[in-house]
């Protein structure tokens, strides 16, 4: 850079009086953007940071009034999916049942979930398998899905022990009393319990009277009274009662007499167990007695 001396530059000066020399024009929008370059410069930091807050907060306020529309145009572009998957040779053609007898085909197929168009990508084998394990007489199930285009079920059912009959309808119960379907005829030779209550206690009663298989010939129920004690109910129209504890020695007693004097073939209409060392039968009306 070339120094200027000073009597170089005093050469071509003028004589000025400061009044004289001009006053910018401060306009109001000049002002204005001169108060925003101050504050700028002073608060930069803090100003960006809340148009950044404020771009935020307007984005996540947009979308979630976007939130409906997103969610139709996930479920087509999801529909869209399935239905390309299935086009390209993906869906679902075959499914194999197996294992099950108390639960209908229909339940199953409505568990599984299947719709014409699923694909075998976008078949959820966990989620149906939960479907499935929560029929009534489902005890296990094993789900599997084979590329290109193959379901297998395989069920494991819970065991009947018994015949409930209530209302009218007849239901098939579970150790547990629980029901897990309806008897249609196919389990007529599992023993048949009535009343309220009955499929509660239905296996105890069961178990004890399978230390005594003498007296289940032409025994054709269990009667379950008030929830309590059972009755045993016999072809030729004989009950048999209970007491509410000691059924065990009850029934014992009842074979002995069956075995000393056949007392289950007597024509008695009622044998009465339920007092401890007693037994207490009533007799068939007599008819022909009361006619002579």
């Amino acid at each position: 850079m070339q120094q200027v001396k000073s009597e170089a530059f005093l050469a071509g000066a003028q004589v000025v009086h400061p009044r004289a020399l001009p006053v910018p024009v401060r306009t109001p929008h000049k002002r204005i953007a001169n108060r925003l370059n101050r504050a700028f410069v002073l608060h930069g930091n803090l100003i960006r940071r809340g148009a950044m807050l404020a771009v935020l907060a307007a984005a996540m306020l947009g979308l979630y009034q976007m939130r409906e529309p997103i969610g139709v145009l996930a479920g087509t572009l999801g529909e869209a999916a399935q239905g390309n998957f299935a086009q390209a040779g993906l869906a679902i053609g075959e499914i194999s049942i197996s294992g099950q007898t108390l639960t209908s085909e229909q339940a199953i197929f409505n568990a599984l979930g299947i719709a014409p168009h699923t694909s075998t990508l976008g078949f959820d084998v966990e989620e149906a398998r939960q479907r499935i394990a929560e029929l009534p007489a489902v005890s296990a199930v094993t789900v599997r899905k084979t590329y290109p285009g193959d379901v297998s079920v395989v069920i494991t059912e819970k065991t009947p022990v018994a015949r409930w009959r209530v209302d009218g309808v007849t239901f098939l119960i579970d150790g547990k009393g629980d029901q897990i379907g309806e008897d249609r005829g196919a389990y007529g030779e599992l023993p048949l319990v009535i009343g309220d209550g009955a499929a509660d206690d239905a296996l105890a009663m069961i178990r004890a009277l399978d230390t005594v298989p003498r007296l289940k010939q032409g025994l054709i129920a269990l009667s379950r009274i008030a929830d309590r004690r059972w009755d045993m109910l016999y072809d030729t129209g004989l009950r048999v009662q209970l007491p509410e504890q000691g059924v065990a020695q009850a029934l014992r007693r009842l074979v002995s007499y069956q075995t000393d004097y056949q007392l289950l073939d007597r024509d008695i209409s009622i044998i009465d167990l339920r007092i401890d060392h007693t037994v207490a039968i009533r007799p068939n009306k007599n008819e022909d007695a009361d006619k002579s």
